[in-house]
C-alpha cells in the first residue's frame, strides 16, 4: 500500500506591498520542507505543498484559505505576513478546524486554539526596542506607521512603555498601506520641526524603502536621529542604497549575520538555493523553524488530525537559526531571542545587543515596565 504524502498548504505573497520580506518566508518555507523529505520525511511520508499567492490582500488570503479547506482538502496552513491578513485567515482555518502557522512579529491580544504563532510578540521586540533607545538616544520619540492593526496597537504598547518611563511621544503619523513618497512629506516636517531622539518606524512593505530615502533626502543623520524599526528587515534594507539604509535600527530574533550554528547553516542552505544575494529575514527564519516544529508535532502525534497535533505541539523545543525556542503551551506562542540590529555598509545588521536568555511570550502584554529586563542589561556587544 502506498502512503500519502503529509499535504499542507503555503500562503505568501509573491506580489503586492508586502512581496519583499513574504517571497522570504515562502522560500524558506519550501527548503524546509525539501530537506524534511531528503531526510526521509515523516515517519516515511514526504511533505507536499499546494502553494498560493494572495497578493498581500487580506481578501485574496481569505478566499484562498477557504480554497485550501474546502477543495484542497488541505487542514494545515503554513502563512500569512500582515495581522489583516492573519484575521483574514482565521474564521475559514476555525471554520474547517484546521491549523494556521504564523511566522510573523505581531502586536498581540490575540488567542485562536487553531494558530500558532512562531514571530516575535511586542514583549520580544517592541519592549527591547524601547528600552535600548531610552538608554542609549534618549527619550523623545515620534511614531511613523502604515495604516492597519499592527502599527496601531504596537505603537500603543510602545507608548505605554516610554511614558511609564517619563519619556514623551512626540507625534503619532500613519501613511497608506500603499504609500507613495508624497506620502511621507508630513512625517518628515514633524521629524524636522521636533527633532526628536530616534524615530520608531512600523512602515511596511515598500513603503519602508520611501520612508528610508526621504529621511536620508532630509538630511536627517541616521547617527544621532536613527530610524528604529520592528518591520525593517534585510529584504526592505536590500532594496535600498547603502548610503540610505546604514546605521538605522531594527528589533528582531534573528538577523542574518545571527552566529549560531545552526543560522550559519540555515543562511549557507538559504543562499544555496535561491542565490547568494538572496536577504534572509526575521520572518523566514520563523517560517522556516515552524515547518520543523510541525514535523516534531507530527512524527509525535502520528496523524495529521489538526486536533491531535494541537496537543503534541505544546511545549516543544528545537535548535532553530535563531537558539533553542519553545512553543509555550500556555498561549500557543513562541519562546524567543530577541536582538537589536544595526545596518552597516554593506546593507546587513550588525548585532548590538541579544537577549541572554530565552523570553517567554506574554501576547497580552500584562503590566509591562521597561525596567521588567533589570537583570538583563542593555550593554553594546564589542
Amino acid at each position: 500500500m502506498v502512503k500519502e504524502d503529509w499535504r499542507v498548504g503555503v500562503l505568501f505573497s509573491r506580489e503586492g506591498v508586502t512581496s519583499a520580506v513574504e517571497t522570504t518566508m515562502a522560500n524558506a518555507t519550501h527548503l524546509a520542507i525539501e530537506e524534511i523529505n531528503a531526510q526521509g520525511g515523516v515517519l516515511g511520508r514526504p511533505i507536499s505543498f499546494v502553494d498560493y499567492d494572495p497578493k498581500a490582500s487580506p481578501r485574496i488570503y481569505r478566499e484562498l484559505a477557504f480554497k485550501l479547506m474546502a477543495e484542497d482538502r488541505v487542514r494545515i496552513v503554513f502563512g500569512g505576513y500582515m495581522s489583516s491578513c492573519r484575521k483574514a485567515i482565521l474564521p475559514e482555518i476555525e471554520a474547517f478546524r484546521g491549523l494556521l502557522f504564523y511566522p510573523t512579529f505581531y502586536e498581540g491580544f490575540e488567542y485562536s486554539p487553531r494558530c500558532f504563532y512562531t514571530g516575535a510578540a511586542s514583549n520580544q521586540s517592541a519592549l527591547q526596542l524601547a528600552r535600548y533607545l531610552m538608554e542609549h538616544h534618549g527619550s523623545r520619540f515620534i511614531l511613523v506607521g502604515s495604516n492597519y492593526v499592527f502599527p496601531y496597537e504596537t505603537n500603543r504598547v510602545i507608548t505605554d512603555l516610554v511614558t511609564q518611563a517619563r519619556g514623551k511621544i512626540l507625534d503619532e503619523i500613519y501613511v497608506p498601506l500603499d504609500a507613495k513618497p508624497d506620502d511621507f512629506k508630513r512625517a518628515i516636517k514633524q521629524i524636522s520641526k521636533h527633532a526628536p531622539d530616534a524615530v520608531i518606524s512600523t512602515v511596511v512593505g515598500s513603503g519602508v524603502k520611501m520612508f528610508y530615502e526621504a529621511y536620508a533626502e532630509a538630511g536627517f543623520s541616521a547617527a544621532a536621529m536613527p530610524i528604529a524599526a520592528i518591520t525593517t528587515s534585510e529584504a526592505e534594507i536590500r532594496t535600498m542604497q547603502p548610503e540610505v539604509a546604514k546605521g538605522h535600527l531594527s528589533s528582531a530574533p534573528f538577523f542574518e549575520t545571527v552566529q549560531t550554528p545552526a543560522a550559519k547553516r540555515f543562511v549557507a542552505a538559504y543562499k544555496a538555493r535561491f542565490g547568494i544575494t538572496e536577504p534572509v529575514t526575521a520572518c523566514a527564519e520563523a517560517a522556516y523553524f515552524q515547518v520543523y516544529v510541525y514535523a516534531r508535532a507530527l512524527d509525535k502525534a502520528g496523524t495529521d488530525n489538526p486536533d491531535y497535533l494541537i496537543r503534541a505541539l505544546g511545549g516543544i523545543e528545537l535548535d532553530a537559526p535563531q537558539g533553542m525556542v519553545r512553543i509555550d503551551p500556555a498561549n500557543h506562542h513562541t519562546e524567543l531571542w530577541p536582538r537589536i540590529g544595526r545596518v552597516n555598509a554593506e546593507r546587513a545588521f550588525d548585532i548590538l545587543w541579544e537577549a541572554p536568555i530565552r523570553v517567554k511570550p506574554d501576547p497580552y502584554f500584562i503590566a509591562p515596565t521597561l525596567d521588567d529586563w533589570g537583570s538583563a542589561p542593555f550593554v553594546r556587544r564589542a
